[in-house]
């Protein structure tokens, strides 16, 4: 029979517990040692484990993960995790408000939510009954790293939510980070031990959040903000999102308090006004405010741009930091389409939170008309997380000694002399085989704008490169785990995750190949209308230059480039390759390629809100029936889909005697399967 009296006890050390978590982690003020820590935690481990009737889902012993892991798992999110887009002016806000308003009026009057945008790691949570089941990371937004043993250590992840009253399941979403203060002790702490301090906060958050090893994140101090309720099963969504982030704080969840809803734009304006210089005294990072519609099923009328980006919210972003340092020389490399790129080396110097040694000084051009010299001390900014630039020169510390620099005649890969064309800024290396261009084409094939290969930077390319391993994109799925592990910095799980990585971007569609192949010319745009018309590589590299040109959107520029392309022995060879190993031969498509194509060679135009299709889904099935949807009303359209509250679109159809159709008949027209 259980003692009257442990009940208490267990509810005492959990208390005890608790609130030297909370003095650890929130009050960065430890009130016990951590031997103390260890001891209590023991004593109610014991407790709960010989009373299994006394434990209990949000004690403080389920926040320790288990053994360090040997890989993280993969896992697929319900939905996926969005990138937003960024306004780094109240002009470039304003004008996303009016591109929202044109795709669906009732933007125009929509109450705007303002949150802080906390530089950290996207999280995903998901609760089962109201219990933690699961942690996810943000990944590539479709597929991210389960992570849930590491983030049960966070005393701001509830294990079970507050209250009773919730939906079946659900997930949280939200920013895992590290505040300023907790960061200069960690890394105070890790130089007390002889190791190298950690760059900034962001990749601190994000490392740990990954570690195999559980206990990593609890020394890292890591903290949790909730950002949004996702409903998947079992109960109504919330109706806002200021609604939805009320409900989280109800369940137990830290919401960053500097939030509020807004009538309308001009309001949000007025606001984010001090917010260049308020956001840098908040006790942790943040880069900027993020606005969003309010009505979550406006959100969802509105939809996403190009699959991946919100129509309805925004971040706004403010003013980079920047820094002084000295300019020690300037690099030169050959970008994939072969201009020159001065790269300048910098006397390393922390700026926006992280330490820079390199910057794009972007062409010779700027070089000149800056006045830039080796030997400068110039001014560097890191503006929107982005790739750091010169700025210009401080002209009033030179010394005398400086350097004017001057660009090369010769490719410093090849030796080809180099060429600048009649009118435009860079010098070009023309050899299509240079060795400086085959390594920039290839870091481009495993970017995320080309293959996507979670893992496969520019550092470990040159790793793969210089040990012989690689020599072009084709080499990458030869490659195997034993022949990684003897490199520098690659263990085992590192080894086989890369290998796991490159074997799933096979899967990719037609159209992220084409793009990561780098082919002149051949955009995001041009490479999916491609895809979508041939179907296959070997199609596409059988076509003749009258039927690609055929396609409208892909002119005679495009079907030249992809004729030479595909006509370079070099080239050629390495497209048989890539075949060989089935590396995303195929286009996704819904229906056969060469079934029924009832809007072949017509371009319409869409306005208004459509009864049941959202905008992206009545464009998939015009473009699917070999349609081009346009933005804009012009003596060329075929045809305009009006739906309610259309604009000034239906009436310059209707001037130009355009055939205006409504939803139904363009699902008749489009026929069965649409």
């Amino acid at each position: 029979m259980t003692d009257p009296s442990l009940p208490a006890d267990v509810a005492a050390l959990r208390a005890q517990l608790e609130r030297a978590n909370r003095a650890y982690y929130e009050l960065d003020a430890p009130e016990i040692s951590d031997e103390e820590y260890d001891r209590l935690f023991r004593r109610l481990q014991a407790l709960e484990t010989a009373h299994p009737d006394l434990d209990h889902p949000d004690s403080p012993t389920h926040r320790v993960g288990g053994a360090p892991a040997e890989f993280l798992p993969k896992a697929t999110h319900a939905q996926p995790m969005l990138s937003l887009d960024n306004a780094f002016t109240d002009e470039e806000l304003r004008a996303w408000h009016e591109r929202m308003t044109r795709v669906d009026g009732r933007a125009a009057a929509a109450a705007l939510a303002v949150e802080v945008k906390i530089d950290g790691a996207a999280l995903a949570l998901t609760y089962q009954d109201g219990v933690l089941v699961r942690a996810v990371t943000r990944g590539n937004g479709t597929i991210g790293e389960d992570v849930t043993g590491n983030m049960r250590t966070l005393p701001d992840i509830p294990l079970r939510l507050a209250g009773a009253d919730w939906p079946t399941l659900l997930e949280v979403r939200g920013e895992v980070y590290i505040p300023r203060r907790a960061f200069a002790k960690v890394n105070a702490a890790r130089e007390a031990r002889g190791e190298d301090p950690l760059s900034n906060p962001r990749n601190a958050a994000a490392g740990a959040l990954r570690a195999l090893d559980p206990a990593e994140a609890r020394r890292r101090r890591l903290r949790f903000f909730a950002y949004q309720l996702l409903v998947l099963e079992g109960g109504p969504p919330p109706t806002s999102h200021h609604a939805g982030l009320d409900t989280l704080a109800a369940w137990g969840f830290p919401v960053e308090s500097h939030r509020t809803v807004l009538p309308g734009l001009e309001e949000v304006l007025a606001f984010t006004a001090d917010w260049s210089e308020r956001i840098r005294t908040l006790e942790f990072d943040a880069d900027g405010l993020v606005v969003k519609v309010d009505d979550v099923r406006l959100q969802q009328e509105l939809g996403v741009v190009g699959g991946r980006i919100p129509r309805w919210a925004i971040a706004r972003k403010f003013a980079a930091e920047s820094a002084f340092t000295q300019l020690l020389d300037i690099e030169v490399n050959i970008g994939r389409t072969g201009a020159l790129a001065p790269t300048a080396i910098l006397a390393p110097v922390r700026v926006g939170g992280a330490m820079v040694s390199r910057a794009t000084l972007h062409n010779e051009e700027i070089i000149a008309a800056r006045d830039i010299r080796i030997g400068d001390v110039v001014e560097v900014i890191r503006a929107g997380d982005v790739i750091p630039k010169v700025l210009g020169p401080d002209r009033s510390r030179r010394t005398g000694a400086e350097q004017p620099w001057v660009a090369p005649d010769t490719c410093p890969f090849s030796g080809t002399p180099l060429v600048k064309p009649e009118g435009e800024v860079n010098r070009y290396c023309p050899d299509p085989h240079c060795p400086g261009r085959a390594f920039e084409a290839m870091v481009h094939f495993v970017s995320r704008a080309g293959l996507d290969i979670a893992g496969l930077g520019p550092e470990r390319l040159r790793q793969l490169l210089t040990a012989g391993l690689i020599r072009n994109a084709g080499d990458l799925y030869t490659l195997t785990a034993a022949q990684l592990i003897p490199l520098e910095r690659f263990a085992d799980t590192a080894a086989n995750a890369l290998i796991e990585a490159i074997a799933a971007s096979r899967q990719k569609p037609l159209h992220s190949l084409l793009v990561a192949l780098g082919i002149r010319h051949v955009g995001s745009a041009a490479a999916k209308l491609l895809a979508r018309r041939f179907g296959s590589m070997a199609a596409l590299r059988m076509a003749s230059p009258e039927s690609i040109e055929a396609l409208d959107g892909v002119g005679p520029a495009i079907s030249q480039s992809l004729q030479e392309f595909f006509g370079d022995p070099v080239h050629a060879a390495l497209l048989d390759e890539l075949a060989r190993h089935e590396v995303a031969q195929h286009e996704a498509v819904e229906g056969p390629v060469d079934g029924p194509r009832p809007f072949e060679g017509r371009i319409v135009v869409l306005t208004g809100t459509l009864p049941t299709l959202s905008r992206g889904r009545a464009t998939e099935l015009i473009e699917r029936a070999g349609g081009t949807v346009k933005s804009s009303v012009s003596g060329k359209t075929s045809l305009v889909v009006a739906g309610s509250e259309a604009g000034d679109k239906l009436a310059k159809a209707e001037a130009l005697g355009v055939p205006v159709i409504d939803e139904a008949e363009l699902l008749r027209q489009l026929g069965p399967g649409a």
